[in-house]
């Protein structure tokens, strides 16, 4: 197996795990009451990564060597995803679910970024292609990673309620 295919495999069981953690904390946290907002909106980012990962499949050969910097550096972040997913615990989804009463997290990332895992995966969507020299589907992934976030993050302002109250802290 190349390096391109193992790191593919790699992302690929990654990202089916965290589905699978994801999938149980949504049905806990639904049980709890929370609210699932914008669920019609979800699938466009599941098929934004299924594309990108499929899109690198297809448009990079498969003895393509890679930056290795670059893949050092997805690397790290994918301990900063794990550190997202440590802070919010069991209330860490994929989807946009809140829930009623609950106090934001404030713990790990959260309190210096309003929306860290927005940022690891924006650099994700980018870093990845670069490394493996597909800088197109780099462009193409992020352009369309920017529009979704854009809508995402401010219905989840809104149904979170931040506003003037909340101290500024960085944002997409």
């Amino acid at each position: 197996m190349t390096v391109f295919y193992a790191v593919l495999v790699l992302v690929l069981l990654q990202r089916g795990g965290e589905l699978i953690v994801a999938g149980r904390n949504t049905a806990r946290l639904r049980a709890l009451g929370a609210v699932e907002i914008d669920p019609a909106g979800y699938k466009w980012f599941v098929l934004l990564h299924a594309g990108w990962l499929l899109t690198l499949a297809l448009a990079v050969p498969a003895t393509t060597m890679p930056s290795w910097p670059l893949l050092v550096l997805f690397s790290l972040l994918q301990l900063a995803r794990l550190w997202v997913i440590a802070s919010l615990g069991r209330r860490w989804t994929t989807r946009l679910i809140v829930l009623p009463g609950a106090a934001l997290v404030t713990a790990g990332p959260y309190r210096w970024v309003n929306h860290p895992n927005y940022l690891i995966v924006a650099a994700e969507l980018a870093i990845l292609p670069l490394a493996f020299g597909a800088p197109a589907v780099a462009m193409v992934a992020s352009a369309c990673n920017a529009a979704l976030l854009l809508r995402r993050v401010r219905l989840e302002a809104a149904a979170l309620g931040l506003g003037p109250t909340r101290p500024p802290q960085l944002s997409l």
